[in-house]
C-alpha cells in the first residue's frame, strides 16, 4: 500500500497541473482578445488612411505634377511666341 500513495499524489499532482496548464491557456487566449481590442480601438481612433487609398492618392498627385509641369511648358511656349523678340516682322512694316 505505501507503493500505491505515492503514485496516487503522482497521479493528482499531474491532474492538477494539466488543469492549471489549461487554465493558463484560457487566461492567455483571453488577454490576446483584450490586447488585439485595445489595439484595434486605438488605431481606429488615430485616423489613419489605408495603404491603397495612400497609393491612389500618392498616384493622382504624380500624375497632377506631370499635367502642371507639361502646362508649364506649354505656356513659356506660348510665350516665347508671343513676345515682341520671338514674333515674326510683319510684312510692309
Amino acid at each position: 500500500m505505501t507503493n500505491r500513495a505515492p503514485n496516487r499524489m503522482l497521479d493528482e499532482f499531474a491532474r492538477v497541473m494539466t488543469d492549471a496548464a489549461g487554465a493558463a491557456q484560457g487566461v492567455r487566449r483571453e488577454l490576446e482578445t483584450v490586447f488585439r481590442s485595445q489595439g484595434e480601438r486605438f488605431i481606429n481612433q488615430m485616423d489613419l488612411v489605408q495603404r491603397e487609398e495612400f497609393e491612389a492618392v500618392r498616384d493622382m498627385a504624380a500624375k497632377a505634377r506631370l499635367e502642371n509641369e507639361a502646362l508649364k511648358k506649354r505656356i513659356a511656349d506660348l510665350e516665347a511666341k508671343m513676345s515682341p523678340a520671338g514674333m515674326a516682322p510683319a510684312a510692309g512694316l
